[in-house]
C-alpha cells in the first residue's frame, strides 16, 4: 500500500536535518520538495534512482495523484518540509487524504526555525525569573486567526513571543504588540532564513522593530522574537546550583 513519510528538514542548512529524516530520504522511492524553503543540501541523501518532485508550484490536488501512485504502485514517498512539519506545515490536510485512500504515512520531526533563531542570536529563550514561557503565533492575514488568538492578547502576558509569517506588516504588529502591553523598551531580535547562508540577524528595541525590518527589505522567511528573556539578566538556574537538591544531587553543606 505504499507510505507517506512527511520529514522535516529543518531551518535551512543541511546538516541540520536529522540523521532519521537523512535516512528515510535515502529510502524513498519519490521525495517531494519545495526548493523555496528546503535547501537543496537535503537532496544528497537520496538515492540513485529516487523521482525527485520539485513541489513549489504544485497545489494539494497534485500531490494527491503521487500518493495515488504510492497505493497503486507500493511507492515511499519522503514529503520534506522546511522546519519541524508541526509548526505552520500545512501537514494536516495531507494526513487527512493519505487516510481517505488508505495511504500508511508516518510523521519524522526535524529542528524549527525557532531554535535555529535562537541559536544564532545567542539567547535562551527561557530565563528563571524573567520568561519561562514562550508563545508561539503569527498576524492575521489571509488564514483568519481563531477568536481569542491575537497578538495583542497575547502580548499582555509580557513574555517570549515567536512571530511567524507576519514580516510582511511590520508596522501593524508593532502597534499591536506595544498596545498590547509590551513597552517600547523591549527587547526584539529579527532572523532572517535562520542557519542558511544568507542568514541575517536584527536585534533592536521594539520602537525600532518596523522601521529596521523595512530598512533590511525583510518581507518572509524571518522569525521575530519579542520579550524582556532576549535582553541580559536574571536569575541562576536550581538545576547547576550546588545550593539545590535534585534526585541525582544532593545539595552541598558549604553552600
Amino acid at each position: 500500500m505504499g507510505k507517506v513519510w512527511f520529514i522535516g528538514a529543518g531551518p535551512g542548512s543541511p546538516d541540520l536535518l536529522t540523521i532519521r529524516g537523512a535516512g528515510l530520504i535515502g529510502e524513498a522511492d519519490v521525495i517531494i520538495w519545495a526548493r523555496s524553503l528546503v535547501h537543496e543540501g537535503v537532496l544528497e541523501h537520496a538515492g540513485p534512482d529516487a523521482e525527485i518532485v520539485e513541489s513549489t508550484t504544485i497545489p494539494l490536488e497534485g500531490v494527491r495523484a503521487l500518493y495515488e501512485r504510492a497505493v497503486d504502485e507500493d511507492l515511499k514517498v519522503a514529503r520534506v518540509h522546511s522546519g519541524d512539519p508541526s509548526l505552520y506545515g500545512a501537514v494536516l490536510e495531507q494526513i487527512e487524504l493519505c487516510e481517505e485512500m488508505g495511504l500508511e504515512w508516518e510523521i519524522v520531526p526535524g529542528v524549527s526555525s525557532l531554535g535555529a533563531a535562537a541559536a544564532a542570536i545567542g539567547r535562551e529563550l527561557t530565563v528563571p525569573e524573567v520568561s519561562q514561557s514562550v508563545i508561539l503565533t503569527r498576524r492575521a492575514s489571509r488564514t483568519p486567526m481563531p477568536d481569542g488568538e491575537d497578538i495583542r492578547g497575547f502580548a499582555a502576558h509580557g513574555t517570549t513571543m515567536a512571530i511567524f509569517l507576519s514580516a510582511a506588516k511590520p508596522r501593524a504588529l508593532q502597534e499591536d504588540l506595544l498596545e498590547g502591553g509590551y513597552a517600547p523598551e523591549t527587547p526584539c531580535a529579527v532572523v532572517y532564513r535562520a542557519s542558511w547562508p544568507d542568514e541575517e540577524v536584527i536585534e533592536c528595541r521594539l520602537e525600532e522593530l518596523a522601521d529596521r525590518i523595512r530598512a533590511a527589505g525583510f518581507t518572509r522567511q524571518a522569525l521575530i522574537l519579542v520579550g524582556p528573556g532576549l535582553g541580559a539578566g536574571g536569575t541562576r538556574s536550581h538545576l547547576y546550583s550546588p545550593e539545590f537538591s535534585h534526585m541525582f544531587r544532593r545539595a552541598s553543606q558549604e553552600a
